[in-house]
């Protein structure tokens, strides 16, 4: 029997494909949308023609499962309601955007029998698999350093109010990458370290970010989490790891697959072989099928949040390292 999922908000950029993945895989039956903006839920249901509403507990008691891709500072309230309501959860990250909500979405999951996953699509990359297999059989030797790129183009809209986003570039982009360098160095951070900017759209966000990530086992990483692309830019797909360890170094690109093209309307990538949302989306259901834990559970999205959130503390105190 299908695992009926529904959709808690349109509001993220990445909703559509959750909507896709799930309408795809013979494993879900997608029920529908709910969103407190009525607008916004049924312009997404029309396009995958689905329904939509604009009460929670109709869509709760509706489901089996929710896939949550709501504004990053409702994320704690939706966890609470789909937890409360007996629902495993696919959040989109950042699963929290301040220190507050981390310790609460923690309680929150604390002994959990459900489900409960994060939406990092980067470890499905066929990519990063292979790197982290010739890391583990020591091509590479001991790990040293990394130096990381997760850059976008602005996205505007709520992503920009840091009463809806927590922030702004930073908090939007360091996590996939603060979750890839967790899987590879496996060891625990000891300090964060960063500086922000506002030069390129003058805003009261963070458009530009440089985080420095200490670890204990002594090596060291840079992540730059910039809106500094073009508006024309590809949307998507600028995650790159130059890994450097006493052997060699591995150069990755986890989303150098299919063509760039360049037209009238901008640039785009026209993807070819591995659909990483996809992956993801079926990995959650196998998890909840198979009574497992996830690729990415939540406690993973809030350990990569938690460098954000020290990332901002650092800030705060004019650059100072934060202590993890």
């Amino acid at each position: 029997m299908p695992i009926r999922v529904g959709l808690i908000s349109a509001a993220h950029v990445h909703a559509p494909s959750f909507v896709a993945c799930f309408t795809k895989n013979p494993k879900a039956e997608f029920v529908g949308i709910w969103d407190n903006e009525r607008e916004r839920a049924e312009a997404l249901a029309q396009k995958f023609d689905s329904h939509s509403t604009t009460e929670l507990n109709t869509l709760l008691n509706q489901v089996d499962a929710v896939a949550i891709a709501s504004e990053n500072m409702n994320h704690r309230d939706h966890i609470a309601a789909a937890i409360r309501a007996g629902k495993h959860i696919l959040c989109e990250k950042p699963i929290a955007p301040n220190a507050d909500h981390a310790r609460q979405i923690a309680e929150l999951i604390q002994g959990s029998p459900l489900t409960l996953a994060t939406a990092f699509p980067c470890p499905f990359s066929p990519n990063f698999k292979d790197a982290l297999a010739r890391i583990e059989k020591g091509d590479l030797g001991k790990l040293l350093a990394a130096n990381t790129t997760n850059q976008g183009k602005c996205p505007f809209g709520w992503f920009t109010d840091p009463s809806l986003s927590g922030g702004g570039a930073m908090i939007d982009h360091v996590v996939h990458v603060a979750d890839l360098l967790r899987r590879i160095f496996q060891s625990q951070p000891t300090q964060v370290q960063a500086q922000t900017g506002n030069n390129h759209y003058s805003g009261e966000f963070d458009d530009t970010a440089m985080v420095t990530i200490d670890y204990q086992g002594g090596q060291f990483a840079t992540i730059d989490s910039s809106w500094s692309r073009p508006a024309n830019a590809a949307t998507w797909g600028n995650v790159k790891l130059n890994l450097i360890g006493e052997k060699g170094v591995i150069e990755l690109d986890l989303f150098a697959q299919g063509a760039v093209v360049t037209n009238p309307n901008g640039v785009h990538q026209a993807g070819s072989g591995s659909n990483l949302d996809a992956a993801m989306v079926n990995d959650f259901l196998d998890a909840i099928i198979e009574k497992r834990p996830p690729m990415s559970t939540i406690a993973d999205g809030l350990a990569a949040s938690r460098i954000a959130i020290k990332a901002y503390e650092s800030v705060a105190n004019f650059g100072q390292p934060a202590l993890t």
